[in-house]
């Protein structure tokens, strides 16, 4: 082996690092924007939730980012197994606690008075940012260990085949546990309990619907990488990271 060797990196690894990229940067995007509120759509007649009327579905910002990190997280699965995934999720928490830091330095800076954002409005929205970010930290770590032990049960009762069910079914019994804890962290004592479960059902079903409508995506991905790994290299990384059988 030769000392330039040191500085070439295969195929498979610069998989990993392209999607362990796109993974963390849809993360921190997600929990930077999770602090907007919009309305999806008007919902057709009010419904009650705990005793409280809803006549619109609200949705947080930080779902946009969901189908990115939901299709990465099940190609590292697929591809890099318990290992590989498990130290995507604590980059993925170290870069969560560096935007919190980075954050609570730049509300403490002083604001110039050229500023085109006042100091309020800046601190406003970081400020439930960083709830936001301290709630994920807790519910990011529940969510991705339910939803890696999840994914390789599913693999294991299917003997590796019918990637859509482990797919959809790992997100399926995580997403909740996630949702939930987030909005209750960031939101507790500025809503009220019914609006938080109102508001966590909302983005549950949403991320329902995306699962099932992606999983085109994720095949199409999964032919992709095969594509650039080639057939063998892609099969060993897939029986490696315990996928067994063929996907159908």
């Amino acid at each position: 082996m030769t000392r330039d060797s040191f500085y070439v990196l295969t195929r498979p690894q610069k998989l990993y690092v392209v999607c362990a990229a796109v993974f963390i940067t849809a993360l921190v995007l997600a929990e930077a924007t999770a602090s907007k509120f919009f309305t999806l759509f008007e919902l057709p007649f009010p419904i009650t939730i705990l005793g409280e009327e809803f006549d619109r579905v609200i949705m947080t910002a930080g779902v946009i980012a969901f189908p990115i990190t939901f299709i990465v997280t099940d190609l590292l699965n697929e591809y890099y197994g318990r290992r590989g995934i498990a130290f995507v999720t604590v980059v993925g928490m170290a870069m969560i606690i560096f935007e919190f830091v980075i954050l609570r330095v730049a509300m403490a800076t002083p604001t110039d008075t050229i500023s085109p954002v006042p100091a309020d409005a800046f601190n406003t929205v970081f400020g439930a940012s960083g709830r936001i970010i301290f709630g994920s930290l807790v519910a990011y770590l529940i969510g991705q260990i339910a939803d890696i032990t999840l994914f390789h049960w599913l693999r294991g009762l299917t003997k590796g085949r019918h990637l859509w069910l482990r797919a959809t079914g790992s997100t399926f019994g995580s997403q909740f546990l996630d949702t939930f804890i987030v909005l209750m962290v960031a939101f507790a004592g500025q809503l009220a309990f019914s609006a938080i479960v109102a508001i966590t059902l909302f983005n549950y079903a949403y991320k329902f619907v995306i699962a099932v409508v992606i999983t085109p995506a994720i095949y199409a991905a999964h032919y992709a990488m095969d594509l650039y790994l080639g057939h063998e290299t892609a099969e060993a990384m897939i029986e490696g990271a315990g996928g067994g059988e063929a996907m159908v």
